[in-house]
């Protein structure tokens, strides 16, 4: 990838890690001038925070606390695989699933 494209999308691709309210504000920060490197990012983001809040609705509610816990503890270490990613730089898809959020939301 392109290092000014990198550089200019850094700021809004890590804002995308903080949580619902800096996915919303990088989404928003995106919108007017189209950054792909931020939007690689807002796009990882968006599928992590559904699962995240999928785990809250059915996981806990009906297979139970302990299944909630670690399918939580695995979203947070995707989180930080995909935070490191945003701040060293480079296009680090979230393992397993990356490639399917970079699919299902290639319209943002």
């Amino acid at each position: 990838m392109e290092n000014q494209t990198v550089n200019e999308g850094k700021t809004t691709a890590i804002i995308s890690h903080l949580w619902i309210i800096g996915l919303i504000i990088a989404f928003f920060m995106n919108n007017n001038k189209k950054n792909s490197f931020a939007s690689f990012y807002i796009r990882q983001m968006v599928g992590l925070n559904l699962i995240q809040l999928l785990n809250g609705w059915i996981i806990y509610k009906f297979i139970g606390g302990t299944a909630g816990a670690i399918v939580g503890f695995i979203v947070f270490i995707l989180w930080v695989i995909s935070l490191i990613g945003a701040i060293k730089g480079e296009e680090k898809l979230v393992p397993a699933i990356g490639l399917q959020f970079q699919d299902w939301f290639k319209n943002i």
